[in-house]
């Protein structure tokens, strides 16, 4: 039994591959809880009235997610983290003011006493993306609360992203360039990326 992770911005394409993963391989899929928050939309709405809320219920519902992948028979890939919302989105809306600093370090103290009750994944797999291309994916989706996502908001997120995964050192790591594949239309691009996680997951077993 194995946990795959899948880490990256919004709209690289993190959900999608999760799927073809899960498909692939007979992998439990865990998802982001997108559809049933019942604060995302009221986030994209008004940010800093919601951003505290917002990341507690992320961190509670992946803390839950890392319990049933602990107590689990089967591997699992997850899309999305709890580290990105502890390393980059709570972080990042502190930082633009959008999150008090009292909500802020009432958050942190939280994520510390969960993360030592929590292990990382056996493989994490890095969606690097440019920011027109998040654009672009982010548009063809049409979620509406995402209409108000500004390009300043996402550049933000890419920077953190791309500082932390630069040090990175809890399990192997894949970085995958999106820009540059088309694992949906392009059985090739799909089949590089399956090459690349079993190179790393068979040497988990050596």
């Amino acid at each position: 039994m194995m946990h795959v992770a899948i880490a990256g911005n919004i709209g690289a394409g993190k959900t999608t591959l999760t799927g073809l993963l899960a498909k692939h391989y007979k992998w439990k899929a865990l998802y982001e809880d997108v559809l049933d928050n019942p604060y995302l939309e009221d986030f994209y709405t008004s940010m800093e009235r919601w951003s505290f809320n917002l990341q507690v219920y992320f961190l509670k519902s992946r803390f839950n997610q890392m319990k049933e992948i602990r107590n689990g028979k089967r591997t699992v890939i997850q899309d999305r983290t709890i580290y990105e919302d502890a390393h980059i989105f709570a972080p990042n809306l502190h930082a633009m003011g959008l999150m008090t600093n009292r909500d802020y370090e009432n958050y942190k103290s939280l994520f510390d006493l969960i993360e030592g009750l929590v292990k990382g994944p056996d493989v994490m797999i890095y969606l690097r993306s440019s920011i027109p291309n998040l654009v672009s994916q982010i548009q063809k989706r049409g979620r509406e609360y995402e209409n108000s996502i500004s390009i300043d908001y996402l550049s933000r997120l890419n920077e953190r992203y791309e500082a932390w995964i630069s040090d990175y050192d809890k399990s192997k790591l894949i970085v995958i360039d999106v820009d540059n594949v088309n694992f949906v239309d392009e059985p090739e691009d799909l089949g590089n990326i399956i090459n690349k996680i079993d190179a790393e997951v068979h040497g988990l077993f050596i």
